[in-house]
């Protein structure tokens, strides 16, 4: 049965005194069951130490951690009831595939046939049954994270814990392993917590995210809220390939009543936060180029990438990413004109960078 799994004010610090280092600053996240969370962040930001922590590999400083209602501080990791996949594998060289997924079940003094079965239901489940004969070495990268999922999943544990596991493989490969681990996740229905520093990887996998910096969770919210309405200029900038634009201003009422976001080098007719200095964020696809608009620039870089182009334009309020049609041709020094959507502005707040609300109309 999935696990429910209620993280509260949990604290990390390493080290005493004047050398003490907090890396995680009351962290507040509850997982329901068989939901799939992402702590997603850049190296450093404490994730890999929170999913140690939840894996009984690392104590808090402070803090309460609760898995389906059970305070778990303090219990080592075999009495968790919790399954890890590393980065490394972590495969035992010597040993078969068939030897590797069944390890834990042979630990655990489970019958030899009781676990030859659910060995083959799990190598079914993987689509690796021709390998169970085969030693490690004898695997490529995405065969080898198989069996260490298998590994995993043959102990039937109440939650799943992911270490960047897809870090070591190449990007055609990772594309692959991403489904699998999402058509797995589907099919077992566990609980599973799932750390990578790739936005694309939480982007896809997660049904929610939790994006950390600096021991800080940022915002916590499905895919869709993430990147539609981030909280702060971080996680705008963070979520999203290539990431959102950010143009500096200020708003200001027009000559008629209309509200008006004022920057270096234009200005545009958008319903604004009240007056003062704001930033405008827009994803590349919310900005469009337009041959009669009055704000321009010149155009500096191409990228076609297949079904879109990305079109970089300098304009006095900095560099501007576009997508454009596939088919856009456009030469570098070109001065073109850009519009943007109404319907998709995120403003936030000069100073803090945190999200900010449209004014009252």
């Amino acid at each position: 049965m999935a696990a429910s799994l209620h993280i509260a004010g949990i604290r990390k610090v390493f080290g005493k005194g004047d050398k003490a280092v907090e890396v995680l600053k009351r962290i507040d996240i509850d997982v329901a069951p068989g939901e799939f969370l992402i702590l997603v962040g850049p190296s450093g930001c404490g994730k890999s130490t929170l999913l140690n922590i939840i894996a009984g590999l690392e104590e808090p400083s402070e803090g309460e951690l609760l898995i389906n209602g059970k305070n778990v501080i303090g219990m080592a990791p075999a009495q968790r009831d919790i399954a890890m996949v590393f980065q490394s594998y972590a495969l035992y060289p010597t040993m078969t595939v068939a030897d590797n997924i069944g390890f834990a079940l042979e630990m655990r003094k489970v019958p030899k046939e009781v676990r030859t079965k659910r060995i083959h239901e799990v190598a079914a489940m993987l689509q690796i049954e021709n390998l169970l004969d085969r030693r490690p070495s004898q695997l490529s990268g995405g065969q080898r994270q198989r069996v260490a999922m298998g590994r995993a999943l043959a102990r039937d544990p109440q939650l799943f814990l992911f270490d960047e596991p897809l870090s070591n493989l190449d990007a055609k490969l990772r594309v692959e392993m991403r489904a699998e681990i999402k058509r797995l996740h589907h099919v077992s229905g566990i609980t599973t917590v799932y750390v990578t520093h790739d936005q694309i990887e939480a982007m896809t996998l997660g049904s929610r995210i939790a994006v950390m910096k600096d021991g800080i969770l940022q915002q916590i919210g499905t895919p869709d809220e993430i990147y539609r309405t981030p909280a702060n200029t971080y996680v705008a900038g963070f979520i999203g390939s290539p990431m959102m634009n950010f143009i500096e201003g200020h708003a200001v009422t027009g000559d008629e009543g209309q509200s008006q976001f004022v920057f270096t080098g234009g200005s545009l007719d958008l319903p604004t936060p009240t007056g003062r200095d704001v930033i405008l964020g827009q994803r590349p696809e919310h900005i469009h180029l337009a041959d009669d608009a009055a704000w321009r620039g010149d155009v500096i870089l191409v990228e076609p990438t297949g079904a879109d182009t990305y079109v970089v334009v300098k304009t006095g309020a900095g560099l501007i990413t576009v997508r454009a049609p596939a088919n856009t041709k456009l030469d570098i020094g070109a001065n073109v004109g850009m519009t943007v959507s109404s319907r998709h502005n995120n403003w936030f707040d000069k100073t803090t960078g945190q999200r900010m609300a449209l004014a009252a109309a």
